[in-house]
């Protein structure tokens, strides 16, 4: 039986019929065409199917389609921005070379990006814990953490602090 739901996607107001078997990878992949989030078991056991619902990293194999209505959905296609330009996250992994083959990526780079929007100094541990729902057979985490730590406030360099400086004149500033 089909059910209407209203619901933001990836910051667009949204209102359709959905069946009541449908999970919300099925509505997100065959229904509305968006094909970053993947299907790796279909039993939330891989992470791959990773979006945010309302903040929080969910598996969309397991979530039925209906439940979304009335709250805010967002895949990995709604975090670059309008112009191409990569989130800070999505570009971390780019640099630190936490993108192998792609497949876990999407998954991966949301439950961070839930992580952080929620604690943006996460710890190492934190960030562990935030993807031990999700599977990578490449990269062996290492690097997949290294690139979460990299936007993690946690672990950024402070930008030194000037405390003196000497002009081209000779004089001295505090």
């Amino acid at each position: 039986m089909a059910r209407e739901v209203s619901f933001v996607f990836n910051g667009n107001k949204m209102k359709m019929l959905v069946e009541d078997h449908w999970t919300l990878l099925h509505l997100i992949r065959e229904e509305l065409g968006y094909i970053g989030t993947k299907e790796g078991c279909g039993s939330g056991e891989c992470g791959a199917c990773t979006v945010i619902v309302n903040g929080d990293a969910v598996n969309s194999c397991l979530y039925l389609a209906m439940e979304i209505d009335g709250k805010e959905l967002q895949s990995i296609e709604g975090l670059a921005a309008a112009d191409g330009t990569l989130h800070p996250i999505q570009k971390a992994f780019v640099e630190k070379g936490g993108i192998q083959c792609g497949f876990c990526s999407p998954g991966m780079i949301l439950s961070a990006k839930a992580l952080l929007d929620e604690n943006s100094n996460a710890t190492e541990g934190e960030i562990k814990d935030a993807i031990a729902g999700n599977l990578c057979r490449c990269t062996g985490y290492v690097q997949i953490v290294d690139s979460i730590k990299s936007v993690s406030g946690h672990f950024r360099e402070e930008e030194p602090q000037v405390v003196a400086w000497k002009t081209e004149d000779g004089d001295r500033g505090v």
